[in-house]
């Protein structure tokens, strides 16, 4: 069974995981000291943020197995959304990763990253409601705080940059410790929330089946259910998540108000 990961930072994971089996997505985990040298919240730009998801972007795209133009999954992907390069403020770009999680995220650079495992369990409207809640969480700049946090975590900055507020590029041995501090960082309620709503509205500006987020979200929800007391504490999810059943709820709740709820 494929694994399904937790929401973490610039990579806005959905859901726990559906078995114990490993993460393919490579990250180099050599240890960062995680001391806060004070990185002021006040100076961390949107600018800051992208420049640093720019290369945590770069990192994991020659550290991982990425779809070729040609490839299928990108065909597919391409054509879903090739009429989708400007969302939420952003100028995007996708790319597939052919690994065994079952995932998306996006970043604050406008990068978007598929995994092809997520690929083979959705329909097209599917994948473009889940896409949709990651630039959702961009564009309510959840990223963008969440990248501060984790910068400063990962200890990533010198004296000089802490009182200047300037933020400096990263090595390549920081860019390990960073991104496995991004993936250590959680959405709240409140962001996985908006993030849906971002979706729903995406999808309904677009005029795509609004319920394609709901049945997505039951998906997740029926893998959730399978996995039972099988999953680890550190796959559950977490409290501050809504359950993925309570999500499509809300989703098919709101379809039905705006008359957009379809069988």
């Amino acid at each position: 069974m494929k694994r399904l990961l937790l929401s973490a930072a610039v990579m806005s994971l959905l859901l726990t995981s559906a078995s114990n089996a490993s993460a393919q997505l490579k990250l180099n985990k050599k240890a960062i000291g995680a001391v806060d040298k004070g990185v002021k919240a006040a100076t961390f730009s949107d600018a800051d943020a992208a420049k640093l998801a720019g290369e945590a972007i770069a990192y994991m795209d020659t550290h991982n197995e990425v779809a070729a133009a040609d490839d299928p999954y990108m065909v597919r992907l391409t054509k879903l959304f090739s009429k989708h390069q400007n969302e939420g403020g952003l100028k995007l770009n996708f790319k597939v990763y052919k690994v065994k999680d079952i995932n998306a995220f996006a970043c604050a650079d406008g990068s978007v990253r598929v995994f092809s495992s997520l690929m083979d369990i959705m329909t097209d409207e599917e994948l473009l409601g889940i896409i949709g809640h990651e630039i959702g969480h961009v564009a309510n700049k959840d990223t963008r705080d969440a990248i501060r946090d984790a910068y400063k975590t990962a200890a990533l900055t010198d004296a000089a940059a802490s009182q200047s507020g300037a933020v400096n590029s990263l090595s390549e041995s920081q860019l390990g410790g960073f991104c496995t501090a991004l993936l250590g960082t959680k959405f709240s309620r409140k962001q996985e929330s908006e993030a849906d709503d971002y979706s729903y509205n995406f999808m309904k500006q677009h005029g795509y089946n609004v319920t394609a987020l709901a049945s997505a979200f039951n998906k997740f929800a029926e893998m959730e259910k399978e996995a039972g007391d099988n999953r680890s504490k550190s796959e559950k999810m977490l409290s501050s998540h809504p359950e993925s059943a309570d999500r499509a709820a809300k989703v098919l709740e709101k379809a039905k108000k705006d008359g957009l709820a379809k069988l």
